[in-house]
C-alpha cells in the first residue's frame, strides 16, 4: 500500500464536481457531486441519534437495499434535521434532478446534508446546484479537492486522502474525502465521510469492512461529546480495479480492509486536529488492558473530558484529571497498576507509576505539551489489549464559534 495523491476521485471511474448554490453560504461553493461511471456497491454507517435527518434516513434506505449507489449529491449550511416531510421531499427532489441530467435511477442518489439543524432547504437552489454540476463532473485531482472543500461548515481545512494498493495481481485504489469540526463524536457507525474503491468486492463484506473499520477509527474520536443527526459514512466501490471480485475472507480482502483502515484512520485524525477552535491534537493510547472495549472506553474517556482537554489547551501537566476521567469511564480497574506518561515529538515524561505520583519537571512536561499532538499514554499492566482515541484541546474559540453558529 503506499499513499497517492487525490481523495474521492483518485479510484477509477470516480468522478467530481462542486458549485456555488447560495443554500445558506455566500460567495463560496456550497454543493459537491460525488458520480461513479459504473454502478456501485455500497457500504454505510450512520449516526445513532434518535433524532436522524432526512437525508440519514433516504441513504439509510438505498444503503441497506440491493440497489446500486452511483451518486452522491451534498450541501453545506443547512443540515435537513427536523425538518419532517419537507425534508424529505427536498431529497427526493435532489435525487430526481440528478436522475434528469445523468439518466440514472433516482433511488440509486444518495444527499448528505450538513449545518443548522431545523432550518428547511431552498429546493430550488439545491435542484438547480444538483443540475448546474452534472455538466462538470471530472474525475481529475483538482475536481476531488474542490469537492472535499464545498462540503466543509466551519473546518478550517479540507480532509481528503488516496492510496493504491493490489488485490488479485490488480492495482486497487481507495479515495476518500470527509468533513467534521464541531459537533464531533460519532457513535454510528457534523461529521460525513465519501469513499470511492475500483475493488470488486460483494456488498456483504464491504459492509462488514466498513463496519468494523468504522468502530477503530470514525468512532475512536470526540470534539466535543455531541453525536450528530446527520453522521454518515458511505463507501462505494464500482469494480473497475477488475480484480476477480472478493467474496470471502483472505489476503485481498486483508489488503483492502488494511487500505480502509489507514483512510478512515487518517481523516478521523485531521478531523479531530481540526476540531472547532483547536489548537492541538490530542490522543489517548491505552496499552495492556484486560480487553479491547475497555481500552477504547478508557481512551475516549480521557480525551472525551472537558477538563482533560482544558489542560492540554493550558500545557498543564495535570495528570489527575486523566486518571480522574478513566475513573469514572465505567471500566473496573486497580490504579495501582496504572502508570502513566505524557508523550510528544518533544519527548516522553511518566508522571504517575503504579499508584504513586513522580515527581517531574515541569519544564520538561510544558516542553512535551507544547507540540502540536500531545500523547497521554496509560499502561494498564492488567492484559494485552490496546487503543487509541483522539480529540483536541479546548479553548475559547470553541465557545465562540457555537455561541453564534446560526449567524
Amino acid at each position: 500500500m503506499k499513499l497517492i495523491d487525490g481523495g474521492i476521485t483518485a479510484a477509477k471511474g470516480f468522478e467530481a464536481a462542486s458549485t456555488a448554490a447560495g443554500i445558506k453560504y455566500q460567495g463560496r461553493t456550497d454543493m459537491a457531486m460525488i458520480y461513479s461511471t459504473s454502478p456501485a456497491v455500497s457500504a454505510g454507517t450512520f449516526t445513532s441519534n434518535v433524532v436522524k435527518a432526512a437525508c440519514v434516513k433516504w441513504d439509510m434506505d438505498i444503503v441497506h437495499s440491493e440497489k446500486p449507489l452511483q451518486a452522491v449529491v451534498i450541501n453545506s449550511g443547512i443540515a435537513n434535521a427536523c425538518t419532517g416531510k419537507e425534508g424529505f421531499d427536498a431529497c427526493e427532489a435532489t435525487a430526481k434532478a440528478v436522475e434528469e441530467v445523468l439518466n440514472v435511477p433516482y433511488d440509486t442518489v444518495a444527499v448528505a446534508s450538513t449545518g443548522v439543524i431545523g432550518m428547511q432547504l431552498p429546493v430550488d437552489k439545491l435542484t438547480a446546484g444538483a443540475k448546474a454540476m452534472a455538466p462538470k463532473l471530472e474525475g481529475s485531482i483538482a475536481a476531488g479537492t474542490d469537492a472535499s472543500k464545498a462540503i466543509m461548515t466551519t473546518d478550517t481545512v479540507n480532509k481528503e486522502i488516496a492510496v493504491e494498493f493490489e488485490v488479485g495481481g490488480k492495482k486497487a485504489v481507495l479515495g476518500g474525502m470527509s468533513k467534521g469540526s464541531g459537533m464531533i463524536h460519532p457513535n454510528m457507525c457534523t461529521m460525513l465521510a465519501f469513499l470511492g474503491t475500483d475493488v470488486a468486492i460483494t456488498k456483504e463484506l464491504l459492509q462488514e469492512a466498513v463496519s468494523e473499520v468504522v468502530c477503530d477509527t470514525f468512532n475512536m474520536i470526540t470534539v466535543d461529546g455531541d453525536t450528530s443527526t446527520n453522521d454518515t459514512l458511505i463507501c462505494m466501490a464500482n469494480g473497475l480495479a477488475e480484480n476477480e471480485i472478493i467474496d470471502k475472507k483472505g489476503t485481498d480482502y486483508d489488503s483492502f480492509k488494511e487500505a480502509l483502515l489507514f483512510v478512515c484512520e487518517t481523516l478521523a485524525k485531521r478531523m479531530a486536529a481540526d476540531g472547532e477552535g483547536a489548537s492541538k491534537l490530542f490522543e489517548a493510547t491505552i496499552v495492556n488492558a484486560k480487553s479491547k472495549e475497555d481500552a477504547k472506553i478508557l481512551a475516549r474517556a480521557i480525551v472525551g473530558s472537558n477538563l482533560s482537554k482544558a489542560a492540554i489547551f493550558g500545557c498543564d501537566a495535570n495528570f489527575g484529571r486523566f486518571l480522574c476521567a478513566m475513573g469514572y469511564s465505567g471500566v473496573d480497574f486497580d490504579q495501582e497498576d496504572v502508570e502513566l506518561f505524557f508523550k510528544s515529538v518533544n519527548g516522553t515524561l511518566k508522571v504517575f507509576d503504579k499508584g504513586t505520583p513522580i515527581v517531574f519537571d515541569e519544564d520538561e512536561a510544558l516542553k512535551i505539551m507544547k507540540a502540536d499532538t500531545v500523547t497521554i499514554y496509560v499502561d494498564m499492566h492488567e492484559g494485552s489489549a490496546k487503543a487509541t482515541a483522539w480529540g483536541c484541546d479546548l479553548t475559547y474559540d470553541y465557545v465562540k464559534i457555537n455561541a453564534d453558529y446560526r449567524s
